[in-house]
């Protein structure tokens, strides 16, 4: 589905940052859940979904889309006691209210080329409007591995509005961009957030009635959210997911410190504590994905927390919160754009809207986001862990700093050729410029004397990027098909020549 035109522009704010039971022993509570109610495929207003998605006909990959309305009614949580630092809280259920909102499916259009797991992704609302943030991010393995996608309206804010994120530019809800399409949802509030995130699970794991997925036949439902809902997911897996127990696994991607509140007004405010580690009594396996942006500009490094049996933490050196491959690439990368692997060099990524003091950071991170949901899925579904990752070299300050070699890429973390074999730095910090620049970190390309010097011919750099190319594959932290794609743009490059 493509974008729409105010949706194009305002995608660069899509991660923006607003700032008695024993699980894991012997006794469970039995999941109390309900399986809201489903309407759909849903049709009218503008004709199609609105949503900061790819830009691509989802036809030309074999994919198909279709919105569904889910409806019933949410509980909100209030606290059994203190929410600790080690996140093993203790939630009870609260208050109810009525809810109605929206859920969109991605899946391949032939029911044989469904691998069998959901990733369910908590929509970003940083932005003001709905953001499918990690399906723009690792659309490109979803598809390539026969993934069915669920992206969740689960905040208020996608869907009723509320006052602007960004001064000046108001939000983009649902309810406000198309009424005769969305006119009947209805928001509680992010109290009610959480439960509405289960119910939609729910919808595939437990219909009532007929599924989102159809007949697909469904063996995984695994968790997603970035930025803003990477906070939201860390208290439901805290929480709520003790109670619930509806995923089979989470990717948590570029949290920061503490997590979002566990409820909040119009309900009694249950703000996180200050430091928000995820529980190490868990059943089912977490992925923390963070960039060089979160370790700092957002905090995570105070709240680093060693792997654990159903826990790995994965840094990525050379990356940032956003990057080009989110606003400029991965829109129309259908899965094998060279651009993808190629060096992306703008300050001005939204051209009119937004311009950084450097050019942004045009880093690895989708490749390894690629990666992890390999990973996550092989671990929910054959209780494989990916493998443990190298933390990066990080100087604590204050301020948080990452450690650098020679040419001011990170030490540390998970290695990619981009590097290791460099031919820029790749920064998730540095940036000047608009506020929202902090996030987009940086990209300095070498000039030609630095690149001769490290590259004397043309084969002596396909070479070396050849081989740490190989070394990411064999570490588990570059799939295939992208190991494939980084070799071709690489040996197609003009370096060395």
């Amino acid at each position: 589905m493509p974008l729409t035109t105010r949706c194009t522009s305002r995608l660069v704010l899509l991660a923006l940052v607003s700032l008695g039971l024993v699980w894991g022993g012997a006794t469970v509570a039995a999941a109390r859940t309900a399986s809201p109610t489903l309407e759909g495929p849903v049709t009218g207003g503008r004709g199609a979904p609105f949503l900061a998605t790819t830009a691509f006909d989802l036809t030309e990959v074999g994919y198909s889309q279709a919105e569904y309305f889910i409806s019933g009614t949410a509980t909100a949580y209030t606290n059994g006691g203190d929410l600790a630092s080690d996140g093993r809280w203790k939630v009870i259920p609260g208050a109810t209210a009525a809810y109605r909102t929206r859920v969109l499916v991605y899946r391949p259009s032939n029911p044989k080329n469904f691998k069998g797991t959901v990733v369910v992704e908590w929509l970003n609302v940083s932005g003001g409007l709905d953001a499918a943030a990690d399906w723009l991010g690792a659309h490109a393995e979803l598809i390539r591995k026969g993934f069915a996608w669920m992206g969740v309206s689960a905040q208020a804010v996608g869907v009723e509005g509320g006052t602007a994120i960004v001064p000046g530019i108001p939000p983009l809800p649902l309810k406000t961009t198309d009424p005769v399409r969305y006119g009947s949802l209805m928001h509680p509030g992010d109290s009610f957030s959480y439960d509405i995130f289960s119910q939609a699970g729910q919808a595939i794991r437990h219909p009532a009635g007929m599924s989102p997925l159809g007949e697909l036949k469904v063996k995984k439902i695994i968790a997603d959210g970035e930025s803003q809902s990477a906070y939201r997911l860390v208290t439901y897996i805290n929480g709520v997911h003790p109670l619930a127990r509806v995923y089979d696994g989470f990717l948590v991607h570029s949290r920061g410190a503490s997590a979002a509140p566990l409820s909040e007004a119009p309900q009694p405010r249950i703000p996180a504590p200050i430091h928000a580690l995820i529980r190490t009594d868990l059943r089912v396996p977490v992925l923390v994905f963070e960039t060089e942006t979160d370790l700092g500009f957002l905090g995570y490094f105070s709240d680093r927390q060693p792997d654990g049996k159903r826990f790995r933490l994965w840094e990525v050196a050379g990356t940032a919160h956003v990057d080009a491959y989110t606003l400029i690439v991965g829109p129309v990368d259908s899965g094998d754009s060279p651009a993808a692997a190629e060096l992306t060099v703008t300050s001005s990524p939204v051209p009119g809207l937004i311009r950084c003091g450097a050019p942004i950071n045009s880093g690895p991170q989708h490749f390894v986001l690629n990666a992890a949901v390999e990973a996550l899925d092989r671990w929910a579904r054959h209780g494989k862990p990916p493998p443990r990752a190298p933390r990066l070299e990080v100087a604590p300050g204050p301020p948080v700093t990452i450690v650098r070699d020679a040419h001011a890429n990170a030490l540390g973390g998970i290695r990619t050729p981009q590097v290791d074999v460099p031919i820029a730095t790749l920064s998730g910090q540095g940036q000047t410029g608009s506020i929202f620049c902090i996030l987009f970190g940086t990209t300095t390309p070498f000039d030609a004397a630095t690149l001769a010097s490290l590259y004397p011919s043309h084969d002596a750099y396909v070479s070396a990027f050849d081989e740490a190319t190989k070394r990411a594959r064999r570490a588990g932290f570059i799939v295939k098909p992208d190991a494939e794609l980084m070799e071709h743009v690489a040996a197609s490059s003009a370096i060395g020549k």
